[in-house]
């Protein structure tokens, strides 16, 4: 039996243990009686205050990553990210934080080749109805990952982070000793024959080097796989690409739809940087 990933969470008000309660109603509370109810579709809310200044991705760009990914175009991507995590959920507790969950596709994806504990994260509570229905064992929550995260300091075996922000801080406090954080990023020439003609925003010089630089004040650079994923796609696959990512929050799904429809199959390259930064293992 997997433990229960309830267990590595931590009130965002107070910061006490959470546990899961079913009466009177599914909710997630602490011992100060801080409580957060679960939503009919499965996920729970933890922001309080304000919540987030961030836009979360609306309903429309959610289902157009949901069509995206169902068809089958990042497969590769997702079972090498699987495989990466493998030796670290190894072990019978592990437990895998999905930070920038969306869809759930990718944390579904490790959770097949390594089964565990799983949290999702995710400030598009869109997003979080299709992941609570398809990792349901999982335990979504609505959560900004700029804030200190609702987890445990070493609770964690996995952090994944695929083209989500990055809180290098926050990942190694809740990682354990010889964790691993997994980070997904496209590289120079992502997408780059189609990238203009829909809107689509271009890599910036230098991101991955700014990566690395962020990230070593804590952890240690590990290994970065480069995979290259070639795509025939109709021009409804073309919107959907183009919708689901940051542009869809500037970008009209209706007229993108229309620019591209006559275009016929289209073909371009994805570029991916998977890097795996590790923690340090505890002296024996």
């Amino acid at each position: 039996m997997l433990p229960d990933a309830v267990a590595s969470l931590r009130c965002p008000v107070c910061q006490d243990p959470l546990r899961r309660t079913t009466s009177p109603r599914a909710a997630l509370v602490c011992g100060n009686g801080h409580s957060f109810d679960a939503a009919k579709q499965g996920y729970f809310n933890l922001l309080t205050g304000k919540g987030t200044p961030f836009e979360a991705d609306s309903a429309d760009m959610v289902a157009a990553r949901h069509a995206f990914l169902a068809a089958g175009h990042y497969t590769a991507m997702a079972a090498a990210v699987a495989e990466l995590a493998a030796p670290a959920l190894a072990p019978p507790d592990a437990v895998v934080l999905d930070a920038g969950t969306g869809t759930g596709h990718y944390l579904r994806a490790v959770l097949d080749r390594s089964p565990a504990a799983a949290i999702g994260l995710d400030i598009s509570k869109f997003a979080l109805r299709r992941a609570a229905r398809l990792n349901p064992d999982a335990v979504n929550l609505v959560w900004d990952i700029w804030r200190p995260l609702p987890i445990a300091d070493a609770a964690v075996d996995v952090v994944l982070v695929v083209f989500a922000p990055r809180n290098p801080a926050e990942f190694a406090r809740v990682l354990r000793p010889g964790g691993s954080l997994i980070v997904v990023t496209p590289r120079p020439g992502h997408l780059a024959e189609i990238a203009e003609r829909s809107g689509m925003l271009g890599i910036e010089d230098g991101k991955a080097e700014r990566l690395s630089e962020r990230m070593q004040e804590h952890f240690a650079h590990g290994t970065t796989t480069e995979l290259d994923i070639r795509l025939e796609l109709s021009g409804a696959e073309l919107a959907d690409l183009a919708y689901m990512g940051p542009a869809g929050h500037h970008l009209d799904r209706a007229e993108l739809a229309r620019s591209v429809q006559d275009d016929g199959a289209v073909t371009a390259n994805a570029k991916f940087a998977i890097t795996v930064f590790n923690t340090a293992k505890q002296a024996s």
